[in-house]
């Protein structure tokens, strides 16, 4: 048993590392859905190599399509827009475009649920590495560049980062897993007003989604929409019961 959990325990232990950090930002920048946004592009360049190129450039693809996104964002954040409408628009112009792309397909509804929340369960172990060097770079990045920048420039290298963290994250766990991790351990730790929030960040997303892999394992269900299903549930209820009355 022990065998087939460990990769999955080690993938979510990493996702939810890097993940929490971009969490945090997020809502204090006060734009929740930007990572959906950006997955929801990252998964329609996924679903265009599906689609179109029978899965070649695949990557390229589905990164290309979650920087350009990311630009998008970038740009719309030094104007003097409603920048959450502008990304919700961002988001269903996604969400609509990859099923217009599968609709072509004949697996075009299992594609689509695979982009959605990815069976983690059996990722392969080397996925995992590739995925864990990427994100350390990136980790190195944001502690010793992105601090020291300024203005549009330091608006797009966040939302770069996060595009290529999200590339990554979306073909290995799919967009409502990556949604969840971003927003659900960031939420409930600024919720109940931790003093280390990072690391409570890291404490509740490491127990959901682990206990989340166990449960799909015993219980035989899927595994992505297991962790979506127990993140959201569980911050839901942490911060509808930390939170005070509004007089």
């Amino acid at each position: 048993m022990m065998d087939i959990l460990l990769v999955p325990i080690a993938l979510v232990i990493i996702l939810v590392m890097i993940h929490a950090w971009f969490g945090a930002r997020i809502l204090q920048k006060g734009i929740i859905f930007t990572d959906l946004a950006i997955a929801q592009f990252a998964a329609l360049g996924s679903a265009i190599s599906l689609g179109y190129f029978h899965q070649e450039y695949f990557y390229a693809l589905t990164l290309a399509f979650a920087l350009f996104s990311a630009l998008l964002i970038a740009v719309a954040s030094q104007r003097n827009i409603k920048l959450e409408a502008f990304i919700g628009l961002l988001y269903v112009l996604g969400a609509s475009g990859i099923m217009m792309v599968l609709s072509h397909s004949a697996e075009g509804m299992e594609h689509f649920k695979s982009l959605l929340a990815s069976d983690i369960l059996f990722t392969p172990l080397d996925d995992v590495l590739q995925s864990g060097i990427i994100y350390a770079c990136i980790g190195v990045l944001l502690w010793g560049v992105y601090p020291r920048l300024k203005g549009f420039v330091k608006e797009l290298v966040f939302f770069s980062l996060l595009a290529l963290t999200v590339t990554s994250s979306v073909q290995l766990a799919g967009v409502l897993v990556v949604f969840v991790l971003l927003i659900a351990p960031a939420l409930v730790a600024a919720s109940l007003e931790l003093k280390n929030k990072l690391l409570g960040s890291f404490g509740f997303g490491w127990f959901f989604s682990i206990s989340a892999i166990l449960l799909s394992y015993y219980f035989d269900l899927p595994t992505g929409y297991t962790i979506v299903f127990l993140g959201a549930f569980l911050s839901s209820f942490a911060v509808l019961i930390s939170s005070k009355k509004s007089v």
